[in-house]
């Protein structure tokens, strides 16, 4: 069952720059092929890739500590992607690592032991390029220390 459809329009400006457009109250994003195909103008479709799967478990992770009423701001991630070639010779995303930090000490943030545990499930684009790449996540708090 669909519950809705996202429509993202792309046009071609030049050679490998492409204009995405998002929709009418969203600014329009301008990507491009790194040299030597493009001129690294903006991020490549790899990099957007990278940001979709971080951006999205950054937001899982704070609607889950949100549930608990908890500010565990500010939030970063950091996604690494290994790009190598298939079988056939084909250049691809062969693996994903995202790591998200917690802004905050996690002795600041009850129930982060079950926030850990379900945040993931709730990341809509992880949880479908999953099924293709692996991704694996981490989470560390503002110490550095690794919780998951």
């Amino acid at each position: 069952m669909i519950d809705k459809v996202i429509s993202v329009v792309m046009e071609q400006q030049q050679d490998y720059q492409i204009r995405i457009n998002f929709g009418a109250d969203v600014p329009s994003l301008l990507a491009d092929e790194p040299a030597p195909l493009g001129q690294g103008s903006g991020p490549s479709p790899m990099h957007l890739l990278c940001s979709a799967v971080g951006t999205c478990l950054t937001d899982s992770l704070l609607f889950a500590l949100r549930k608990f009423k908890q500010q565990p701001e500010p939030l970063g991630c950091t996604v690494e992607a290994d790009v190598g070639r298939n079988e056939a010779g084909r250049l691809r995303v062969l693996a994903m690592r995202a790591h998200l930090r917690l802004g905050v000490p996690a002795e600041q943030l009850a129930h982060l032991d079950r926030v850990l545990e379900q945040f993931e499930q709730f990341c809509t684009v992880t949880q479908s390029v999953g099924q293709g790449i692996p991704v694996t996540v981490s989470v560390s708090d503002a110490m550095g220390k690794l919780l998951k």
